[in-house]
């Protein structure tokens, strides 16, 4: 499986570490990292993990000024991408259809080649441009996943609602992923 994931600058960096960390552990599974700008600069701000470490958990890096990437043609066969956390420039710059850096292009070319998309978007409160971009995108067939925590699985630490996000944005792809407890009914 190759998986495109791209993290922006929104808060919440964690949730992409914590993807990241997981997506090591499965088997036949190839990651292609794009980190913004301002995704560098807040691991630096919200978390102690180094750059170094990100990029070791990443099968492929790239830069996000690299239009000429790989990653951005339709030629190039992945299974999807998720962008978490995905922020709200980036969000608009994709439902808008504006490919001015790689995680958008990439994006986009995830929209034109009918593969699947994931978006985390992280921000509040919602605005109706927000919403109404997110409405659009939802219309094309992407899945917008604002990580939201549930406590019927009794959280007893950051981790632990980070990392229930994570499992549902595996579902997402049928990965099987034990890092979160399930609803037992």
């Amino acid at each position: 499986m190759e998986l495109v994931v791209g993290i922006t600058g929104a808060t919440g960096i964690i949730y992409g570490v914590k993807l990241l960390e997981a997506l090591k552990q499965i088997e036949n599974v190839n990651t292609h990292l794009i980190m913004s700008e301002w995704a560098i600069k807040n691991l630096e701000i919200e978390t102690d993990y180094s750059l170094d470490y990100l990029q070791e958990l990443s099968d492929f890096i790239y830069d996000s000024r690299n239009l000429g990437a790989k990653i951005s043609s339709g030629s190039f066969i992945t299974d999807g991408m998720i962008i978490l956390p995905c922020s709200m420039k980036t969000l608009s710059s994709i439902a808008n259809g504006y490919d001015d850096n790689l995680i958008s292009r990439t994006a986009g070319v995830m929209l034109k080649e009918g593969r699947k998309l994931i978006l985390c978007p992280r921000e509040t409160p919602l605005s109706s441009i927000h919403l109404e971009n997110m409405l659009k995108l939802s219309r094309l067939g992407v899945r917008i996943m604002p990580p939201m925590p549930a406590f019927y699985n009794n959280p007893k630490t950051i981790e632990d609602i980070v990392n229930h996000h994570v499992t549902k944005v595996f579902d997402q792809f049928g990965i099987q992923c034990y890092t979160a407890k399930r609803w037992n009914g």
